[in-house]
């Protein structure tokens, strides 16, 4: 048995010094007795025929080709790309659910949904080319929903937010071949290419995963964040609480847990109803506090400002607090683990998705039509167990945040209402006070010290004064760090304190869950637009890592951040280094092609030299590496201008 890799987080490591060792287990003492599989981690195992498993690799005595006579370059390229497939299915399905619950909102047949945000729905419509002059929302609303459903089953053409690229990315991917027509379309010939016997030319296969990869980035992803903008409003920065010690010891508790935001938002709303915490009070708790874990604690914290219990790591831990009546989970990164701690306990663990069973869980299917009803049933079985209490204990750890940033929000922070923009942004990375942007995402890993390398690669950043945007399990654990709070701007180097100090700004940015990638994309975008960056995505000053990236979503979010241009790089592992050719055509390979690689940096210090080392080589491109003076121009140099 390997040894258990605990957390950084005082919280977790509280509850785990307190779980017995003939309990159910976690995830962390699985990981302990579990070695990742040798061959796997790299990539280079097929069993996409019953002619295999074919294991085979670069070394010495190991088999060069499989029974097909596949290559190790062919095999680590599929796996790479039925990856990004799953996660780009993942990202998408998750929309998908969210435009059909905006249809049965604008028809009048969701309960407890609601347009909400009006302006961003007319915004949305305008931009798709629908009836402008339409007065109704919910008419407008129809409409939209309508084209944005298209945009999954389109078959030809090109999906409609890849035009809001810069027009040179745009014309390399039509060049290349690889702007998504459809994005189910895209999945599905991209898993079709992998089976067994079609697309053999490693690279050539990566072009679709290139292809099925912008189609969650700039399909399903933005579509997803832009609809629950619209049904749940558009969010602003607010404050709100991080870790475990957001749960209540006098309260009844209810764990919201998954991805979709669409039944959590009315069992939130139903819990702050005064009649149903009269309930609770009848049945001997203060009240009902409902708290976060994962990515739909993301999206509830961006819109609702609601406490965040913790991360994907510690879903286990809240359960073994002994404090919650219910957590209510739908889709990703739900443990099954859950189903054996939930038993020891007084918690019921209700699934709500058709799409996701657990055996030993109450299954109670969320639709936009049960919603409320749905919604009152949990909340009631959360009352009666509150009288099933055993023994609690709730660690005394809890941190401030800053949270809800957007695009739109960083323009609105920058300038106020009427003079919003980008330029002092552009002006101050130009000036050197900020020497670039880094977006660290992605999950938090038990193969590591939880949370250790998301913390040292943050401070390591934002002391070389580099901004950091973070979302997911990744924005959490820095959360829980401390670093996104104002006072945090103390740790940073001099250039980027002050900026942070001048507009009262955290270092690092909470932009959301791992849908609202999409919403760094529209960032960088603006950033592009304002001008003095350069024309393209690949020219900026702007890197993502992953560095303790579990899921598969995390490859397609990688994989859509290069070919936009960014590079990406990971820690733990990397999917693809049983080939030592495709890894290299995803990193100086992808570099010619798409102005952007990937990258392996299995350390902190390492993951964070590389960021700054990238950041520091596309300054002296754009010639900014020490930054600009201000110039005064004469007459005589205004007339050398070539304008």
């Amino acid at each position: 048995m390997t040894e258990r890799k605990d957390p950084i987080c005082r919280a977790s490591m509280e509850i785990l010094g307190r779980v017995t060792e003939d309990g159910p287990g976690n995830v962390f003492s699985r990981a302990a007795q579990m070695k990742p599989c040798p061959i796997g981690v790299g990539g280079n195992c097929c069993r996409l025929c019953n002619m295999g498993p074919c294991r085979i690799g670069e070394g010495k005595g190991q088999s060069s080709t499989g029974v097909c006579g596949e290559t190790t370059e062919t095999i680590v390229a599929r796996n790479f790309a039925r990856m990004v497939a799953a996660g780009t299915a993942a990202h998408s399905d998750h929309a998908r659910e969210v435009v059909q619950a905006l249809l049965a909102t604008a028809r009048g047949q969701a309960s407890g949904l609601t347009i909400r945000d009006v302006a961003r729905l007319r915004s949305l419509a305008l931009e798709l080319g629908l009836n402008k002059d339409e007065k109704d929302p919910l008419k407008l609303a129809e409409l939209v929903g309508q084209c944005l459903l298209a945009e999954f089953g389109r078959q030809d053409g090109e999906i409609r937010f890849a035009g809001r690229a810069p027009e040179r990315r745009q014309a390399l991917w039509r060049t290349l071949g690889v702007i998504p027509r459809g994005i189910d379309r895209e999945v599905v010939e991209l898993l079709h290419r992998t089976h067994m016997g079609v697309d053999q030319d490693a690279a050539h296969l990566t072009r679709q995963s290139t292809r099925t990869a912008l189609a969650d980035g700039w399909g399903g992803s933005m579509i997803a964040s832009q609809v629950q903008d619209v049904l749940f409003g558009a969010p602003h920065p607010v404050r709100s609480k991080v870790n475990l010690g957001v749960l209540s010891e006098d309260r009844v508790n209810v764990v919201i847990h998954g991805h979709e935001p669409l039944m959590p938002e009315v069992l939130v709303a139903l819990a702050c109803d005064p009649a149903w915490n009269e309930k609770a009070k009848a049945a001997g708790a203060q009240g009902i506090n409902v708290v976060g874990i994962c990515c739909t604690a993301n999206e509830l914290l961006m819109r609702r400002g609601l406490p965040v219990a913790g991360s994907f790591l510690q879903q286990e831990l809240a359960i073994s607090t002994g404090a919650v009546e219910v957590m209510v989970v739908d889709v990703q990164c739900v443990m099954q683990g859950l189903a054996g701690v939930a038993a020891c306990h007084h918690t019921t663990l209700v699934t709500t998705s058709e799409k996701a069973h657990i055996p030993g869980a109450l299954h109670r299917p969320f639709t936009p039509e049960n919603a409320v009803s749905r919604a009152e049933e949990i909340v009631a079985l959360a009352i009666e167990n509150f009288k099933r209490r055993g023994e609690v204990y709730i660690p005394p750890h809890t941190l401030d945040l800053v949270a809800r940033f957007t695009h739109e929000s960083v323009r609105y922070t920058l300038g106020g209402t009427y003079r919003g923009s980008y330029r002092p942004l552009v002006d101050n990375i130009v000036n050197g006070r900020i020497k670039g942007i880094c977006a660290v995402v992605g999950c938090t890993n038990p193969r590591l010290r939880a949370g250790e390398m998301h913390a040292q690669v943050v401070r390591e950043l934002i002391a070389n004064d580099v901004l950091v945007l973070s979302t997911g399990c990744a924005a959490i654990n820095c959360a829980k760090e401390g670093l996104m709070v104002p006072e945090a701007a103390s740790l940073a180097g001099p250039g980027l304190r002050e900026v942070c100090e001048a507009v009262g700004i955290p270092p690092v940015l909470h932009f959301g869950s791992c849908v609202d990638n999409s919403r760094l994309l529209e960032a960088v975008c603006a950033l592009v637009r304002e001008g003095g960056l350069g024309d393209d995505l690949s020219e900026l000053p702007v890197v993502g890592c992953a560095p303790e990236w579990v899921s598969e979503k995390v490859i397609a979010i990688g994989h859509y951040f290069v070919a936009s241009g960014i590079p990406v790089g990971l820690g733990v592992s990397f999917p693809t280094l049983g080939s030592t050719g495709f890894t290299e055509h995803l990193g100086r390979g992808m570099e010619e092609e798409l102005g952007a690689g990937w990258f392996y940096e299995p350390t902190a210090a390492g993951m964070a030299g590389r960021i700054i080392g990238i950041i520091s080589q596309r300054r002296q491109r754009l010639g900014i590496e020490k930054g600009r003076e201000r110039v005064l121009f004469d007459m005589e140099m205004r007339r050398k201008l070539d304008v």
